[in-house]
């Protein structure tokens, strides 16, 4: 039988190109969807971390000291031999020699020239005598009497006093700085402060500080 004259089956070869590519087809859709849960499983798979500890070196043995150095002893000391004695004959001291210092004569008196007296300083001139009351200020006695007894010394029950007034008399005459020296009793000084500064007196050349000594007697 010649089987190169007979003629294939057309259904045949259909048949088994659409088996072949249907079992291409399920290989594919099945590497396709396998591929796919597992790339899904690797998903869902838990994370593990892992700690990597350093490694930590031991630390190094610890050195060991260096051995003592050997002791070295001494060697024995050879024995004591005393020297022998030996005796020197030593002079005798000699005898102190006396010698005579000689005394220097006493110095020779050094002569005192005779001092000269020095001159005292003669006093600073005694300032100018201030004008009598009586005179830079005319006419204050009858001040005084028109004045009459203090009335702070009637209430007192004085009967007399006495009162020392200083007063500076300035170039025009006029009368400042009045000032108590000496007062017998206080109850005067007011009154005698007051009179003073009424004083009319004369100007001067220059400026002059008078005392005045005012009595009182108490009327009969």
């Amino acid at each position: 039988m010649d089987f190169s004259k007979t003629q294939a089956d057309p259904r045949r070869r259909f048949i088994g190109i659409a088996f072949v590519v249907v079992l291409h087809a399920v290989l594919l859709f099945g590497l396709m969807s396998g591929l796919a849960r597992k790339e899904v499983d690797v998903a869902r798979a838990p994370i593990e971390t892992k700690v990597i500890e350093e490694v930590t070196k031991p630390p190094p043995p610890p050195e060991l000291p260096p051995p003592p150095p050997p002791k070295l002893e001494a060697p024995p000391p050879p024995p004591f031999i005393p020297p022998p004695e030996v005796q020197v004959a030593v002079p005798p001291p000699p005898a102190p020699a006396i010698t005579a210092t000689p005394t220097p004569p006493p110095p020779a008196p050094v002569p005192i020239a005779p001092t000269v007296p020095v001159p005292a300083p003669a006093p600073p001139a005694a300032p100018p005598a201030p004008p009598s009351v009586a005179v830079s200020c005319p006419g204050y006695k009858e001040l005084m009497m028109d004045a009459g007894f203090p009335r702070e010394a009637t209430r007192a029950q004085l009967n007399a006093g006495e009162v020392t007034v200083s007063f500076t008399i300035g170039t025009r005459g006029e009368v400042k700085n009045v000032a108590i020296v000496k007062s017998t009793h206080r109850a005067f000084n007011r009154h005698s402060l007051e009179m003073v500064a009424q004083f009319k007196c004369i100007g001067q050349a220059q400026e002059s500080t008078p005392t005045v000594v005012l009595s009182y007697k108490a009327p009969e």
